[in-house]
C-alpha cells in the first residue's frame, strides 16, 4: 500500500515536470524560431502602410515626384528623394537607380536587391512612399467652369473631378470622354440629368487620365423672335425648326416670314437655305431637322441694312448671343 502511494506521487511529480518543460518551450520557442545561425534574432519586416498597400500601389513613379524611402531598423537610411527628369534617384549607399515607371512595391524590391547585392545590408526591408505627385494629376478640359490639372490623390471618381473643376457649363454635352494614360484606353461616361444614369457612369479616375467634356450641339435662333439665343441640343441629338422657334418664344408678328432662312456652315463656306415658315407651320411642308451650329434667322419686316442679312454677320451675332439649356 505504501509502495503504491509512493508510485502515485512520483508519477504526479513527473507529469508536473513535463508540463513545466512544455510551457517553457512555448514561451521561448517563438524567439528561437526566428534565430539565425549567428544567434541574432531576425527582425520582422514592418507592415505596409495603408497608403502603400492601397492607392500608391496603383500609381507609378514619374519624373519630378518626391519619394520618401526608409530601411527598417536603420534610421540613418531614411531619405527624401526627388526623381530627376530622367527618372533617376540616388539613395544613400544604393547609388543611382532608375525608378520612373515603377510601382512603389517594385521600387522597394529594387532598392532591397541593390543593398543586399552590395553586401551593405544583410536582409533589408525598404518602404517607398510617394509624398508629392508631379505627373499624376488629372487634366480636365472642355466645357467645365475651371479647366485645369487636378491632383488624383486617393480614390477619385468622374463626378469628384468635374465637381472640383466647378461643374459643367450650359453648353456642355451630356457625355464625357476619359482617356487613360497608362494603356491609352478611351472610356465614355454619361453626364445626363437623370441621377440613375449619372451614378451608373461615375467611373473611377486614375492618375494621368484626361477628362474631356465636349461642347454640345447648339442651334441659334436670331432675328424677330421672342427670345433670340442659342439652344443646346439634348442627348437625343436632334431638334426641328418648329421646336427651335418654340424655344425662342415664337415668331413676332412684325417678322418677314417670306425671307426666313437657315444659315449652315459647310467646309467650303456658308450656305443660306430659304425656308417657307408658313407652309411648315401649317403642316403643308415637312418640318426641317436642324444640324448643330445652324442659325435660324427670321428677319423683321423692315431691314435697316442689307449687311445685317449676310451669313458672316449672323455668325458673329450667334457667337455672342445668350445660350439656353433645353428642358429635358
Amino acid at each position: 500500500m505504501k509502495t503504491s502511494r509512493n508510485f502515485t506521487i512520483a508519477a504526479l511529480l513527473s507529469a508536473a515536470l513535463t508540463l513545466t518543460t512544455v510551457l517553457m518551450g512555448m514561451l521561448i520557442g517563438a524567439p528561437l524560431a526566428n534565430a539565425q545561425p549567428g544567434g541574432d534574432p531576425k527582425p520582422e519586416a514592418p507592415p505596409l502602410s495603408p497608403t502603400t498597400s492601397s492607392q500608391d500601389a496603383l500609381i507609378r513613379i514619374g519624373p519630378g515626384d518626391l519619394l520618401q524611402t526608409t530601411v527598417f531598423d536603420i534610421p540613418e537610411l531614411t531619405q527624401t528623394l526627388r526623381v530627376s527628369d530622367r527618372g533617376d534617384v540616388s539613395p544613400e549607399l544604393a547609388g543611382p537607380l532608375h525608378l520612373a515607371g515603377l510601382l512603389p512595391p517594385e521600387a522597394q524590391a529594387l532598392i532591397e536587391k541593390t543593398l543586399k547585392d552590395r553586401n551593405l545590408v544583410r536582409d533589408p526591408h525598404v518602404t517607398v512612399l510617394i509624398t508629392e505627385y508631379v505627373t499624376q494629376g488629372v487634366s480636365v478640359v472642355g466645357q467645365v467652369q475651371k479647366p485645369g490639372v487636378y491632383p488624383a490623390l486617393g480614390r477619385r471618381t468622374l463626378l469628384d473631378i468635374i465637381s472640383e473643376a466647378g461643374g459643367i457649363t450650359l453648353s456642355a454635352a451630356h457625355e464625357a470622354t476619359i482617356q487613360r494614360r497608362q494603356d491609352g484606353a478611351v472610356l465614355r461616361a454619361s453626364l445626363d440629368d437623370d441621377p440613375g444614369a449619372l451614378l451608373a457612369s461615375n467611373v473611377e479616375i486614375q492618375p494621368g487620365d484626361t477628362v474631356i467634356v465636349p461642347k454640345a450641339g447648339i442651334v441659334y435662333v436670331l432675328g424677330d423672335v421672342g427670345r433670340p439665343g442659342g439652344f443646346v441640343i439634348q442627348s437625343n441629338g436632334s431638334v426641328t425648326l418648329l421646336q427651335a422657334l418654340a424655344l425662342a418664344g415664337g415668331v413676332n408678328r412684325s417678322a418677314a416670314y417670306g425671307k426666313a432662312r437657315v444659315v449652315r456652315k459647310l467646309a467650303a463656306g456658308f450656305s443660306a437655305i430659304a425656308i417657307d415658315f408658313k407652309r411648315i407651320a401649317a403642316g403643308k411642308q415637312v418640318d426641317m431637322v436642324l444640324q448643330p451650329n445652324d442659325i435660324v434667322y427670321i428677319p423683321p419686316s423692315v431691314i435697316k441694312s442689307a449687311l445685317e442679312r449676310t451669313p458672316e454677320i449672323l455668325q458673329a451675332a450667334a457667337s455672342s448671343t445668350a445660350i439656353y439649356a433645353m428642358a429635358p
